[in-house]
């Protein structure tokens, strides 16, 4: 006998927008406050997801509300690899002290395709924390010193028939940005 409950499934109460905002550099405001307990962000984090329409709502089974992020949720502020090549893992860990592994589910994703002026500098990669409820997931900006050292690590390769200099990880190759002219070992492959 397969028993089902008959309860009925409560929505969460609609909160409108929330007085938080997370900043570029990953602090949380409250209020325009930071919250300072870093297990309180950590909880505010779990519960944050991202619609379809590339807006960042608080969740919770209770109530549910829109919050402000200036550019994306997280931070990758470390950096631990070992192996090199295809046989590269990178690991991340971001502000809120959860660990990604760069690979096929959590991608690298960069700007590299777009020719840079001499007084420009390259955008920030990304990494893909978790999935959001569409094809828009949480992001985590690579903070500029493990970019210094992700840039350490970067290897020839290909992308699209382009030319480009990356990374591996966990068997995936994420281009980070285009060849300098007259490299050959990344125009032999494409």
């Amino acid at each position: 006998m397969n028993v089902t409950s008959s309860a009925p499934t409560r929505k969460p109460r609609q909160c409108g927008p929330l007085p938080f905002l997370i900043r570029r550099d990953g602090v949380w405001l409250y209020r325009g406050s930071p919250i300072k307990r870093k297990p309180m962000v950590c909880l505010f984090a779990s519960a944050l997801s991202r619609a379809e329409d590339g807006t960042y709502w608080l969740r919770t089974p209770m109530e549910e509300g829109t919050i402000e992020v200036e550019d994306v949720p997280f931070v990758a502020v470390e950096l631990e690899w070992k192996g090199c090549g295809q046989n590269q893992i990178l690991c991340f860990r971001t502000n809120i002290d959860q660990v990604v592994t760069a690979g096929p589910d959590h991608p690298i994703t960069a700007q590299w395709d777009v020719p840079l002026d001499a007084c420009d500098s390259a955008p920030p990669p990304y990494l893909t924390v978790r999935q959001g409820e569409g094809q828009l997931p949480l992001l985590a900006r690579i903070s500029r010193p493990v970019w210094y050292e992700l840039a350490a690590l970067v290897e020839p390769g290909c992308c699209g028939g382009r030319p480009c200099l990356g990374v591996w990880s966990s068997g995936e190759f994420f281009p980070l940005a285009l060849s300098p002219r007259g490299c050959r070992d990344a125009d032999e492959g494409c």
